[in-house]
Order: C-alpha cells, then structure tokens, then sequence
C-alpha cells in the first residue's frame, strides 16, 4: 500500500509578486526548486502564515537565485506580495520507504536566500 507523506517543503518564503493576468501557477525561483527537490509542473500545496489561505497550484521555474515567489492567475487573489508561506510537495511511499525517509525542508530568510 502507498501512502502520502510530506516530501519537501520551502518554509516561510516571502511572496514577491502576485500577477492575476498570468495562467494560473506559482513561479518560485530555480535555486530554490532544486534545493527543495521540486520541479517544474508540480502540483504543491501553498500555506498562508498571513492570512491562513491553504490552496493547491503548480509550479514553473522562476529565474535561479532571484528570490521569486509569486502567485498566478486566481491563485494571485489569496495572497499579497510580502506574505510568508509554506510551499508544500508530496510524495507516495511504500510501506519499505516510510521508515528512512526524512523530507527535505528548506529554510529561507526575508529575500528567499536559504538559510539552511
């Protein structure tokens, strides 16, 4: 049997930009993708710190080591730029995988720089 856990998460980035005109998504810069093991397409969970907005949408690569954090298309209405949030991804694991696995959590500073 497969169950989810969490996979990864970007904890307490600061949202940068909120564009309503764009298709929909999340556009998170690449460092941080890669440092989180996200990528490009993925379905993630978004949590508001501010305003406690919990949604679903995807992410596309944002330009590396800019510090981008920004929701589009309807997503773009949830938050406003300056709000921390989680950025969240999953993963199904086997019953074998469950006991090593540990998620990969990246923590950032005001500018989205990683902290660690």
């Amino acid at each position: 049997m497969m169950q989810e856990f969490l996979y990864s998460k970007i904890h307490r980035a600061t949202v940068t930009d909120a564009n309503l005109n764009y298709v929909g998504s999340i556009t998170v810069d690449e460092t941080l993708m890669k440092a989180a093991k996200i990528r490009e397409w993925q379905k993630v969970d978004i949590l508001d710190i501010n305003n406690g907005e919990r949604f679903q949408t995807y992410v596309i690569k944002g330009e590396p080591d800019s510090g981008c954090i920004c929701l589009n298309g309807a997503a773009a209405r949830k938050v406003q730029p300056g709000d921390k949030v989680i950025i969240i991804s999953y993963a199904y694991l086997q019953e074998s995988e469950i006991e090593n696995h540990i998620p990969v959590v990246v923590m950032v500073d005001e500018k989205n720089k990683i902290k660690k």
